[in-house]
């Protein structure tokens, strides 16, 4: 039997207000309908009276219930980043692991061990650590990525869904969906600080490149919390469309970009006046977004239709939608531009995308419910 995780992650939809009163069922009352029933109703107006749940297409087992994943063996190989060759580490949800990929070759490795429910990952800018929340678990699991080694898990907020690491890699900033807060980690002695407070039900954070503010989005309040960082103080939150699943900025630091998945579009903030523009309207279900090092086009993940669409960020256009796999929950680009890599939840596959021409390229075998992905900063 298979049970339907739909609580911990970037994808917002309506379901009944679940009642904080731990983990335990919280877990529970996240076991809901089938992938086609998400499909049909993505984009749906919210139900009055409803808190969004983050929808991650993955077929959970009996994790969910508090058992013990057990891991398929695997005859691949193992290796850590010893070399200038780009390396991908994916997060999969349902195997509590996470693979290394090696993106010269597209080669999967060995997987590597870490909490329950492991939901976002991000690396030091140093190339040394990763750094993975666990959504189940309520931790976030430290990785050397010289061994591939996981090290002693730090106890954050409750159902911990996003993490993004400051640009001087001191500190790494997690968002707590069920406690509707932020934890700071001191990266230096892996030691939390007191929760930040922000909107309901915090789904992604990310960093402006200055270290200076996080934003985070915030699926059930329809905002953005800023947080300064010198303080670790909220500001004033930023309306934004129903749903926000996602947010990234641009390199120059001067726009983010919301992902709001509850009403099909994507919302531009000017980061100089924290002032929301033109909504963009476009593709179905949006969970993920990356911007290339350009900051020419932005590709949304749209998780209602298994595609990627593409923005054009100098008219705020999009382009033609880029089929990828059953399920597809995060996107990660190549720190060249070149090519982007997309996780599908649902087929346990890594598609990339080359960028020139937005084709597809050949799947990539990794765990069950990869449900995120970043790049190693030396790829």
């Amino acid at each position: 039997m298979s049970w339907r995780i739909v609580a911990v992650g970037r994808f917002a939809l309506g379901r009944p207000a679940l009642a904080r009163s731990g983990r335990a069922g919280d877990a529970r009352q996240r076991l809901g309908r089938s992938a086609s029933w998400h499909r049909d109703h993505l984009g749906a107006s919210t139900p009055a009276r409803t808190a969004p749940a983050t929808i991650r297409f993955v077929t959970a087992t009996a994790i969910a219930l508090g058992f013990s994943p057990v891991a398929r063996a695997e005859s691949i190989p193992l290796f850590a980043q010893t070399s200038s060759a780009p390396i991908a580490y994916v997060a999969n949800s349902n195997a509590a692991t996470v693979t290394p990929i090696d993106l010269a070759t597209n080669t999967p490795g060995r997987a590597i061990r870490v909490g329950r429910y492991p939901d976002a990952i991000a690396i030091t800018p140093n190339g040394k650590t990763a750094y993975v929340a666990n959504a189940v678990s309520d931790t976030v699991t430290p990785i050397d990525l010289a061994t591939d080694t996981s090290g002693r898990a730090i106890r954050v907020g409750s159902s911990p869904v996003a993490i993004a690491i400051a640009p001087n890699g001191k500190t790494a900033y997690v968002a707590n969906e069920a406690d509707d807060s932020v934890t700071a980690i001191d990266l230096a002695t892996d030691t939390p600080s007191r929760a930040i407070r922000v909107g309901q039900y915090p789904d992604a954070i990310a960093i402006a490149p200055d270290g200076k503010t996080a934003y985070v989005a915030n699926s059930n309040a329809a905002t953005v919390t800023p947080i300064n960082l010198a303080t670790n103080t909220p500001g004033r939150a930023i309306r934004v469309g129903s749903g926000p699943a996602a947010i990234a900025i641009t390199p120059d630091g001067k726009t983010a970009y919301v992902a709001n998945s509850y009403v099909n579009s994507v919302t531009p903030i000017d980061l100089a006046t924290n002032t929301p523009g033109r909504t963009i309207r476009g593709g179905q279900g949006p969970v993920a977004i990356a911007i290339t090092p350009d900051a020419s086009t932005a590709y949304v993940v749209d998780a209602a239709n298994n595609s990627v669409t593409p923005i054009d960020l100098a008219t705020d256009t999009p382009g033609r939608a880029i089929r990828v796999g059953s399920g597809p929950a995060a996107i990660a680009i190549a720190p060249d531009g070149k090519t982007a890599y997309v996780a599908n939840s649902d087929a346990k596959t890594v598609t990339p995308i080359d960028l020139a021409t937005n084709s597809r390229g050949r799947a990539i075998r990794v765990g069950s419910g990869p449900a995120a992905i970043t790049i190693a900063p030396n790829g």
